[in-house]
């Protein structure tokens, strides 16, 4: 008997190594995809995660963690996508009131909300590398997480103006804000860290990776009811990302890894961090994580 094709309702953003599957260059035979159109999907991020509104879903890295501590009923493939990017270049400060980052305790530093994958990366960067101790630093957010579990932890203020944390820090109301892809190029900014791209290339070749922040979760009754369409799924999700990496240079540094051992390092660092800035509560392992996907893929 033919399994039944199902339409899936798909939260997956507009990127060079998805764009194949969005734009139906590679038909699947057991599955439609039914795109949200949300234009930037982390604003979706909290409906992934709050109502399951999606059979697949790119999430932010430690959105899924604590979505797993919460007992989420999603599964993480091992998928990145966006782009992994560099982090040091994220926190800044205005050109008017430069500062260093050991003069960052009793400061107020914005930040989109408390437990956003950037905001970790960043946070566990300048505290392992530049001595900061994160707890001295007056964190203010201008959004609730993604999880209605966890809240701003004690001590975190929240700005209500309906600004964000560029605008708070043109304004003189904070003394640094961490901005991933919203950073403007605009010329009253100034890195925190010296030489934001030298040192982000030295800790990369250092950890030997560059920060990755999304990867793919999809609904864990999916999973259980129909493995052979998610496998299907990995597997379009592969193929979209090699004509994306069909052009690129060789020896160029994989900026969309797939597969657990090509992640293991980054997700082990990102995993860290998350535990000791107390956004979840264990430090899950990366097998751990990726069981579910092991036996979907025999």
């Amino acid at each position: 008997m033919t399994a039944e094709r199902l339409r899936l309702k798909t939260l997956l953003g507009d990127y060079p190594n998805t764009r194949a599957l969005r734009e139906g260059r590679l038909p699947q035979d057991l599955f439609d995809l039914e795109y949200d159109p949300v234009k930037t999907p982390n604003r979706a991020f909290k409906r992934v995660v709050r109502e399951l509104s999606f059979d697949v879903a790119e999430l932010a890295l430690v959105t899924y963690l604590q979505a797993r501590a919460y007992g989420k009923p999603l599964v993480l493939l091992p998928a990145v996508v966006g782009a992994g990017r560099h982090q040091h270049h994220c926190l800044v400060s205005h050109i008017e009131r430069p500062l260093r980052a050991d003069q960052l305790q009793g400061k107020r530093v914005g930040i989109r909300a408390f437990a956003q994958t950037t905001v970790t990366w960043v946070r566990g960067i300048i505290s392992d590398d530049y001595g900061v101790k994160l707890d001295g630093v007056h964190w203010v957010t201008s959004e609730d997480g993604h999880l209605a579990e966890f809240p701003d932890p004690a001590g975190v203020s929240r700005d209500n103006s309906g600004r964000n944390a560029f605008e708070c820090l043109v304004a003189g109301d904070l003394d640094a804000a961490i901005i991933g892809t919203d950073l403007p190029d605009d010329p009253r900014l100034v890195s925190v860290l010296p030489e934001p791209q030298q040192a982000a290339k030295a800790w990369a070749e250092r950890h030997g990776l560059i920060p990755i922040n999304h990867m793919v979760a999809v609904r864990e009754d999916l999973c259980r009811e129909r493995p052979e369409l998610v496998r299907a799924l990995y597997q379009a999700l592969l193929a979209s990302k090699a004509q994306a990496d069909a052009g690129h240079p060789t020896g160029e540094p994989d900026l969309t890894p797939f597969g657990v051992e090509p992640n293991r390092r980054a997700l082990e660092i990102l995993i860290r961090y998350s535990h000791e800035q107390r956004l979840i509560p264990r430090r899950f392992s990366v097998d751990e994580l990726f069981e579910d996907f092991h036996r979907i893929m025999g």
